[in-house]
């Protein structure tokens, strides 16, 4: 899956979390996007099985859909997490960074910085963040 389509997924399963209910507008708000962008890729994320969309326009993810989103969403907390608490930048950046570097880095890599996060990164509270 391409870096665009693995964005649409981890921003619908944020935000059903955020609101219930996911329509295309909402993306499209979210992601600063035209409808007719949006619309193209769920039609794409659809044929792919990762989405269903209901009469009334609602998305839903599908099993293989929530497991490659929340798949997505992990790392992304894993790497903001990483770059505030490790590297010391600002929430802002880190959140920013995390989103670009989320799609690029082998699972491999993301493996060793939860490692190194485990051994390392524990907050105050010896938690670690989870993957």
């Amino acid at each position: 899956m391409n870096e665009s389509g693995e964005n649409y997924l981890e921003t619908i399963l944020v935000l059903k979390e955020k609101k219930g209910a996911v329509h295309s507008i909402d993306i499209a708000r979210e992601l600063n996007f035209s409808k007719p962008s949006v619309s193209r890729a769920m039609s794409i994320l659809r044929e792919k099985g990762f989405i269903v969309m209901e009469r009334s326009g609602e998305i839903h993810l599908t099993k293989i859909g929530k497991e490659k989103a929340g798949e997505i969403y992990r790392r992304h907390c894993l790497l903001t997490v990483f770059l505030e608490r490790i590297a010391r930048v600002p929430k802002e950046m880190a959140e920013k960074n995390a989103c670009r570097m989320e799609h690029i880095l082998d699972q491999e890599v993301v493996e060793g910085i939860h490692r190194f996060m485990e051994e390392q990164g524990k907050d105050e509270d010896g938690q670690t963040p989870s993957l």
